[in-house]
């Protein structure tokens, strides 16, 4: 197939916010519910801040850790530390412990910056700090940590407006974003400013961006789906809309405020609005949001947002992870791609499927999601002080994603993560669409589909699930249910339920767990009540 490609331009966000300061100075780069920033105010806060950092001592190529709330000092700290060629480091605000010490210690960061609620985050690891020496911390309250310099942030925020030119180019180290780590430690992504340049491209084309256009999320600013749609905002000049965090009874109030064409939402928002009661303000908003972004989005919730509110476009067509940010997507105003499908590859990627010995596989056929770029530093640039790590994913010059999917054309499908592929009665059984199944349910919360003991070559089916409260629905009649909406070969048989499914910090399932602790003295079994599945 042949592949009409033409180069981006190599680009920094720095090089985009001097354009945007001499486009349109007053224009707005961030509307915070309703609390707003221009191009030019966060022109001059961040170079403000970066002198206040280089009379510190952080110099080019250092780290910089930060555990911060949703608010707009986060791009002004974003910017400084780029502004003196050193690299930002944001956390995930749901780390403690170990895991926190992990990545502070990984990043060999000196200086943490944080919100006064995450100093007692801090102080709980300050013992095994390794590199730390000075903690900056927004609305201070004379507190300490023994052991650590904290100061109020506030007092370093910096007068001196004096320009500093652009040192940074397109390849050099922008970002750190860590891992979840489900399997091991994580590991830090090592993201280029050109990369991030990218996202935004990506994103203006996925939703082009006229002059009255923005994108709303609420999604964290630690999160690389918010930091594509901020992207999208800069190099635009249209600059986005953004809430703290999401509120059911404030969603459409947010959106008549701010005013955004468009939106990207986590994927358990979508059901929840879908379902809300009506408000003045909703009525107010219908056709106001004409794209809405997501995954995923099941076709009934989907078809709730397009006649209830107005909504033009649904897309749930993406795929990618930290390492490579999508490599599939859909641009609105193109043949929408067929259901089910992650969406187009991407242009900036090459994308195959390979088997267990890095062999192509033809389209159709199930392996794993393999990549490489087609343009310098879209991609990362490896793992932070972990070269043997890096080799391990860069095997034979192409990017192993460890997703199993499948290519149809230009079309890319997710399958499964390759380590929770199942196989039963001789078939193979992606836990993927398993739990999409499941999930359909309307008692269904949450749902892990694994793998329990082994017989022969076969695995047995079992799933964990977490259900509404007082629902009634047991155990057996779920899985009488699933007969009649699973293949024979899917209905699993074992079943179990629970208050709460284990996970970590970034709320990813922890299957292996799961696994591990195989059948309990709470799973129902299948076999033991009698239910035979046939095969119809």
């Amino acid at each position: 197939m042949t592949v009409n490609y033409t180069l981006g331009d190599p680009d920094t966000p720095l090089h985009a916010l001097q354009r945007a300061v001499h486009d349109k100075p007053d224009g707005i780069f961030a509307d915070l519910s309703g609390e707003k920033f221009t191009f030019r105010e966060l022109d001059r806060a961040s170079t403000r801040l970066a002198h206040s950092l280089a009379d510190l001592g952080v110099v080019k190529g250092q780290t910089v850790v930060s555990l911060l709330e949703t608010h707009l000092d986060v791009f002004t700290i974003w910017f400084a530390v780029n502004k003196i060629g050193a690299i930002w480091v944001p956390l995930n605000l749901s780390y403690r412990h170990e895991f926190l010490r992990h990545q502070v210690n990984d990043s060999a960061a000196k200086i943490v910056i944080c919100d006064n609620k995450y100093l007692e985050y801090i102080s709980e690891i300050a013992p095994g700090l390794n590199d730390v020496e000075l903690v900056l911390c927004r609305d201070w309250v004379d507190e300490t940590i023994e052991g650590l310099r904290v100061e109020p942030f506030d007092r370093f925020r910096g007068t001196d407006e004096t320009d500093i030119p652009i040192s940074v180019v397109p390849g050099d180290l922008a970002l750190l974003v860590y891992t979840s780590g489900t399997t091991g430690p994580s590991k830090g992504c090592m993201l280029s400013h050109n990369l991030f340049c990218m996202l935004g491209r990506q994103h203006i084309d996925a939703v082009p961006q006229g002059p009255n256009d923005r994108t709303w999320t609420c999604l964290p600013l630690f999160h690389m789906s918010a930091l594509n749609v901020v992207m999208g905002g800069l190099l635009a000049q249209t600059g986005v809309a953004l809430a703290a965090r999401f509120s059911l009874s404030n969603f459409w109030k947010e959106i008549e405020l701010t005013r955004p064409t468009s939106a990207i939402l986590m994927a358990s928002i979508f059901p929840l609005v879908a379902k809300a009661p009506d408000s003045e303000e909703m009525k107010r908003c219908y056709g106001q949001l004409q794209v809405v972004q997501g995954v995923p989005i099941s076709p009934e919730v989907k078809r709730i947002w397009m006649e209830r509110f107005g909504v033009k476009s649904m897309s749930t067509f993406q795929y990618g992870q930290t390492e490579g940010c999508r490599l599939s997507t859909y641009n609105i105003g193109d043949p929408e791609p067929p259901e089910g499908s992650a969406g187009r590859v991407a242009c900036q990627f090459e994308v195959m499927i390979f088997d267990d010995e890095d062999r192509p596989l033809a389209d159709g056929q199930i392996g794993e999601i393999v990549y490489r770029p087609r343009e310098p530093h879209v991609m990362f640039e490896g793992y932070w002080r972990r070269p043997e790590e890096t080799l391990k994913v860069w095997r034979n010059m192409w990017m192993h994603t460890g997703d199993l999917g499948k290519l149809e054309g230009p079309y890319l499908y997710f399958c499964d993560r390759k380590k929770d592929y199942l196989r039963s009665r001789g078939e193979n059984i992606s836990s993927f669409e398993v739990e999409s199944t499941f999930i359909s349910h309307p008692d269904v919360l949450e749902v892990a589909v694994h793998a329990v003991g082994m017989k022969a070559a076969d695995d047995e089916v079992k799933i964990t699930a977490v259900m509404r409260e007082n629902c009634g629905t047991t155990e057996e009649d779920l899985c009488r249910w699933s007969i009649d909406n699973l293949p024979h070969f899917a209905v699993p048989r074992y079943v179990e339920f629970r208050s709460e499914l284990p996970k970590n910090p970034t709320g990813k399932i922890l299957k292996y767990s799961l696994r591990d602790e195989g059948v309990t003295a709470q799973t129902w079994d299948r076999e033991s009540a009698g239910i035979q599945v046939r095969r119809r």
